[in-house]
This record gives structure tokens, sequence and C-alpha cells, in this order.
């Protein structure tokens, strides 16, 4: 135990700890400017802006940045951006990110997603109306037949064409509703007429 402390003491073992230290110092120093060339600190990329840019416009955008890319799910058709272009990206435009950083879009789909029209034949044209815009379909235009019930729906036409239940449309497609106008058709004055 007294060597050990008269080892402590002695000029042996400050010049060991000096070099360990100036050591310990250069070999952060190094990991330091080390890390700093591999991460390259403080240089930056700015984010260019992907909007309306078609899938191949957007790579090659990206490719020029020194970036990566990543297409998420398409999201809901926006007809305010091209078929096929980039709709959102994150980071968004303008921002700075280092080299080699993966930037994430989503692409505008084809259009629409199809829905199936609801059962809506002898439904008032009120509930029709109303069915009808909850799975994303609009009236364009009521047209009234002589029929019995008044404002009851009896047939549905889309792009001039009678359709059915459960027929797929691109969500906000217009359809024209066939709907009574209260009075009795011709052909059942007649079936009444000959009794």
């Amino acid at each position: 135990m007294r060597n050990f402390l008269n080892f402590l003491k002695s000029k042996v073992f400050f010049i060991q700890l000096g070099l360990a230290l100036v050591v310990l110092v250069v070999l952060v120093f190094g990991i330091l400017q080390w890390l700093k060339s591999s991460t390259n600190h403080n240089e930056f990329v700015e984010v260019p802006d992907l909007a309306k840019l078609s899938i191949t416009q957007m790579r090659e955008v990206i490719e020029d940045a020194d970036l990566r890319y990543e297409v998420l799910d398409s999201a809901n058709y926006n007809p305010d951006y091209p078929r096929f272009s980039v709709i959102e990206q994150n980071p968004p435009a303008g921002n700075k990110v280092k080299q080699n950083r993966k930037i994430y879009v989503t692409v505008n789909p084809s259009g629409y997603k199809k829905v199936s029209v609801p059962n809506i034949i002898q439904v008032t044209l009120r509930n029709a109306t109303a069915k009808l815009r909850a799975v994303g379909l609009d009236v364009q235009r009521v047209t009234y037949i002589d029929e019995f019930g008044k404002d009851m729906v009896y047939r549905i036409k889309y792009k001039g064409k009678y359709i059915e239940e459960g027929f797929k449309l691109p969500k906000t497609s217009k359809i024209e509703l066939i709907c009574g106008n209260g009075n009795e058709s011709q052909s059942d004055q007649i079936k009444s007429d000959s009794e």
C-alpha cells in the first residue's frame, strides 16, 4: 500500500497521467472531426418544390438535389392536380435538410374512387338525395313523370342511361333522378276506366 501511495506522488505517475490526457484529447478531437466530415455537418440542401410534378419529373429533381424519395399511398383524388402528380411532400419545399435525406411524397391517383349507387328506388327525393350525398354522389337533375307517388324515385339515370342499385360510379358523379309528380299515369287511368 505504501509503494502505491509513493507511486501516486512520483514524477513518473504525473508524466503518464499527462500523456494519457493528451492522447484522450487528441482521440476526442479526431473523432469529432471524423463525425463532422462523415455527417456533412453544417452542409444542407434546400428541399425543392415537387407540387404538380409527374413521378418522372419528381425523380429527376430529387436526384439532382442529392436526395432520396419514397412514394406513400395515394391520397383521395384532387382535381386541382394532374393525375399521377405529387400533391404532398414531407418535409415541405424550402426546408433545409442533409444530403441523401428521404423525401416522402403523396401522389394524386388517376381519378376518384368508385362508389356503389345505394338503393333509392321507391324512396322519397329528399331521402334519396341524402343517401346519394352520403356515398359521394350528387343529384344533377330531377325529371318528373306521371306516377302517383309524388317526389318518389322511380328510376336513376347516369349520362343518359338507366342504371340500377349497386352500379359503380366515380365519386362526385352527377346523376339524374326520375320521380313521380303525383299524377296518375295514363295507363293507370285506362285500367281504372275499363274496370
